[in-house]
């Protein structure tokens, strides 16, 4: 009998990832083979993001190449994307299917009925009502795999649409995500990353006080897994009692990316968003005091409207004072439906590809000058390695850095002690203890 062939393909966060990775699991459970999304197969799904409008049209993109490549295939379309415009994605030629953010280990059984009957389906619930669905996955690469823990967020900052894709804040129950987390260190897997919309906010809908560190502390107790890496934490959720219940768990990487959005006090205020340049500021050196290896990732947004010059060279020095491992820049992009959209002072498109290409080079320069101390300081740091490249295999550190070791061997999947030796670039050449 020949299998029914999928292919998936995923936008967005990480968040999107994994639940990708459940949807796969649940299709090769039912006997389908799992394929490569740019083969002819028989059903395609896309999960989609509408973080920007540059991702929603990247959405409408891969929706228009599943259908060229298999014509006659079942094309299903899930997601933030399709959760906020239903009727604009079921309007694209060749959609079967558009699920929004829920229920979306149900698109097995949707495949399966449109085979039957190939009627256009649209399912898409309100998003505010839908409880935390209950999925898992069970294997994953050796190296680090992605395990959702929240779902849903409040902030309601004015430029986001994140909220009306994703819902409230709903957290998975601590018993199965240790549960999960157990059952892939047993597979061989090194590195579970917890991530979630809102990831700092896990727990916060729970009846009885149970909260993200309490999470972490839990897992470290139980030895679950041999590193635990957080998914983006808003600065003001890492205050001194979530920093000082976690900075004793040896289990939890010391590397922490957080999501500052901007360095200016005035436009976090016009965002919306629930802390201040000087609490972000004061949350980042207090981890430093507990956790004294610790490496900061973030994203910052430029060109969010009314944001001047003076506001911009206060994102630059943030990324300065803060000392950077890597930021993810990028620039505001309305979104139908936030206040933001209709504020005026709306920034040009020159000015915002300015401030992006001005502080990408900033942040590339102190990424670099981090990695230098790394170097210089000479300490070894435990890599796991992912793959390889030419004569080296490269790898992650704890703290997040990229390392690259000269070695013929096979090292997939390894963790190693290493001694950082140079730096290429912004990765770090190092020599295996």
């Amino acid at each position: 009998m020949i299998k029914k062939s999928v292919g998936l393909y995923t936008l967005g966060c990480k968040v999107s990832q994994y639940e990708t990775e459940a949807i796969s699991e649940r299709f090769e459970a039912m006997g389908y083979e799992i394929r490569n999304f740019s083969s002819a197969n028989d059903v395609y799904v896309i999960n989609t993001c509408t973080v920007t409008a540059e991702a929603d049209r990247k959405s409408r993109q891969m929706i228009r190449r599943a259908r060229k490549q298999n014509p006659d295939g079942i094309v299903i379309v899930c997601g933030c994307y399709s959760q906020r415009s239903p009727d604009e994605v079921a309007a694209i030629e060749g959609v079967d299917a558009v699920i929004g953010s829920a229920a979306k280990l149900t698109i097995v059984d949707i495949a399966e009925s449109l085979f039957k009957n190939r009627e256009k389906t649209v399912k898409v619930t309100d998003i505010d009502k839908e409880p935390f669905e209950k999925m898992a996955i069970t294997k994953g690469p050796r190296t680090r795999v992605y395990v959702k823990i929240e779902d849903g967020c409040e902030c309601k900052c004015t430029y986001c649409a994140i909220p009306s894709a994703r819902g409230a804040v709903r957290s998975k129950a601590k018993e199965d995500v240790i549960a999960e987390v157990e059952a892939l260190a047993a597979s061989g897997v090194r590195e579970v990353v917890l991530t979630g919309i809102e990831t700092g906010s896990y727990g916060k809908d729970f009846d009885e006080k149970y909260t993200l560190a309490d999470l972490i502390v839990e897992l470290d107790k139980r030895g679950s897994c041999e590193r635990i890496r957080l998914g983006s934490l808003a600065p003001e959720l890492v205050g001194e009692e979530f920093v000082s219940k976690v900075a004793g768990a040896k289990i939890l990487a010391p590397h922490f990316h957080i999501s500052m959005q901007s360095g200016s006090s005035a436009v976090l205020r016009a965002m919306k968003r629930r802390y201040s340049r000087e609490m972000l500021l004061e949350n980042v050196e207090r981890i430093r005091r507990y956790i004294p290896r610790a490496t900061f990732t973030t994203d910052i947004m430029v060109g969010f409207p009314g944001e001047s010059e003076e506001d911009f060279l206060e994102s630059v020095s943030a990324v300065r004072e803060i000392g950077l491992l890597d930021a993810h820049v990028f620039a505001y992009s309305k979104r139908k439906n936030t206040p933001a959209a209709l504020y005026p002072n709306q920034i040009p498109e020159d000015i915002k590809r300015d401030r992006s290409e001005r502080l990408i080079a900033v942040a590339r320069e102190v990424r670099e000058s981090v990695i230098d101390r790394m170097v210089s300081l000479g300490e070894p740091m435990p890599v796991i390695f992912e793959e390889k490249i030419g004569a080296f295999w490269r790898g992650h550190s704890d703290t997040f850095a990229t390392v690259d070791v000269e070695c013929d061997g096979e090292l997939h999947g390894e963790a190693r002690m290493v001694i950082p030796v140079s730096r290429k670039n912004d990765i770090i050449i190092g020599k295996i203890i």
